[in-house]
């Protein structure tokens, strides 16, 4: 392990110090951290509820949090705060995309955060439409039909609406396309307020005025490049927006996976280097991971209804949506919960320290948001090994324990924010072995992050310093 780590500080360290040192990097670094305190606040409203209303379920028949007074309320206080939190992370990061990129250029943040936020809002349809015929319907439900807003003959009804906004455009799905239209967007309004091309007022002004009018012209010029990207792409391709159209062209490739074990890996990888890069790896990979190992789960469901673990093993599936979670993805994608033990047992940044010890709570219930943007892990590059390598092990092993017949397949829809090792014991169908086959499969991803974990001891929490990390790790080296 000695070996291991003096190489990282040799050759990788002063690599991961070069990159991290990049000012777009910095500030797309920062922008992450900068959402801490919204993904936090939702963080601790999924995991109550998750203690009040999705695992008492699992263990008491009848249970409905949503029924008993006190607790029905504090779930929907809950909602309130997820609701303005994780519901919409998309939308408070590009805001503070744009804010670090103008801050990085020293130009005004906030209104580089306003162009940010206005460029990647202007994409996202703001309308539905749909209808159905054949119907046969009355005169009275026709007229309360069109009453409410809607068209409705008596053999049909045209449902349409403007001034809606999808929440699944706007949480982390919108994080790789903000990321690439507001850097745009804010890129242009910085060169243009650079280059002095503002309206300028008098001295006399207050300064908070002479900010907004400076930003005008550059703001304007901003947005109506994107906005005629927009229209020019929707030319192109009319049945989707951008942010769809990333989604899909991303995803569809991927359809033909399926049970084969490098079809696990290559999906198990991708998520990674999907969250690698702030883009949330299971929901472009939804099409794969739900369209076709979740139909899998599905149909062993029914099996074990019918038959049990038996049923199961002889006509089911040995690998489903649900067996990622199980092995893998422990404390959220990445099996996360796995780094924060090793940060806080080898880590001596107090930086890193800090944010493990936040992170601690929600990550026993597999939501990793604090760490991912936190720490972060997000565009890390001493981060990028172990988080591709850890998870691939990790499936790997619950992979091979299932079709060697060491555990049965999962087979229950158990709910993600159901704590590691409980988690593979019910999907599992109870199976004891469950957990013991996450606990190998935990050690093994500890194993792989503690070099690194303490390889990043040596770098110093302002990137941008990349003198002192080399002279640190000169010394280093010496003494090795």
């Amino acid at each position: 392990m000695q070996g291991l780590i003096a190489f990282l500080e040799r050759y990788f360290l002063p690599l991961a110090a070069k990159i991290g040192g990049q000012k777009h990097l910095v500030a797309l670094r920062d922008a992450f951290i900068g959402t801490i305190p919204a993904t936090m606040a939702g963080s601790v409203a999924v995991m109550l509820n998750a203690l009040l209303r999705d695992l008492p379920p699992q263990f008491f028949d009848g249970y409905d949090g949503n029924s008993i007074p006190v607790i029905k309320q504090i779930i929907a206080i809950n909602g309130y705060v997820w609701s303005g939190t994780l519901a919409v992370a998309g939308l408070i990061f590009v805001f503070s995309w744009g804010y670090n990129i103008a801050k990085a250029y020293g130009v005004d943040p906030l209104s580089g955060g306003i162009v940010s936020t206005a460029a990647s809002l202007a994409g996202i349809t703001f309308s539905f439409s749909g209808g159905i015929s054949g119907l046969n319907l009355d005169a009275a439900t026709v007229d309360a039909i069109n009453a409410a807003g809607w068209s409705a003959t008596s053999e049909g009804i045209t449902a349409a609406g403007w001034g809606w906004l999808p929440l699944n455009n706007l949480d982390a799905n919108l994080f790789f396309t903000g990321m690439i239209i507001g850097f745009v967007a804010t890129m242009i309004f910085v060169k243009l307020m650079l280059r002095n091309i503002t309206i300028k007022l008098p001295d006399s002004v207050p300064p908070a005025i002479s900010k907004a009018f400076a930003s005008i012209i550059p703001a304007t010029a901003a947005l109506y490049v994107v906005a005629i990207f927009y229209f020019v792409f929707s030319k192109i391709v009319p049945d989707m927006t951008f942010l769809q159209w990333l989604q899909k062209t991303v995803a569809q490739p991927l359809l033909g996976l399926s049970q084969g074990f490098g079809a696990v890996v290559l999906v198990a990888l991708f998520v990674q280097l999907f969250w690698f890069f702030g883009i949330h790896g299971p929901n472009v990979l939804a099409p794969i991971l739900e369209g076709v190992f979740g139909v899998a789960q599905l149909e062993n469901v029914n099996l074990f209804q019918q038959g049990g673990a038996d049923l199961v093993i002889s006509k089911g599936y040995m690998w489903v949506r649900g067996s990622f979670d199980a092995y893998a993805w422990y404390g959220g994608s990445g099996g996360t919960i796995v780094l924060i033990v090793a940060l806080l047992l080898f880590s001596k940044r107090k930086d890193y320290r800090t944010v493990a010890n936040l992170s601690v709570g929600p990550g026993i219930f597999n939501i990793n948001e604090p760490i991912m943007f936190g720490l972060p892990i997000v565009l890390n590059p001493m981060m990028f090994i172990p988080f591709l390598l850890a998870p691939v092990v990790s499936v790997s092993i619950g992979y091979w324990a299932t079709m060697w017949g060491l555990v049965n397949p999962v087979s229950q829809q158990v709910t993600w924010v159901t704590p590691p090792f409980l988690l593979s014991f019910l999907a599992t169908g109870a199976d004891w072995r469950a957990p013991l086959v996450t606990l190998v499969a935990m050690l093994a991803s500890f194993a792989i992050w503690i070099p690194f974990v303490m390889a990043a001891n040596k770098m110093d929490p302002d990137l941008g310093h990349e003198d002192k990390i080399a002279t640190d790790i000169g010394h280093d080296t010496k003494s090795i």
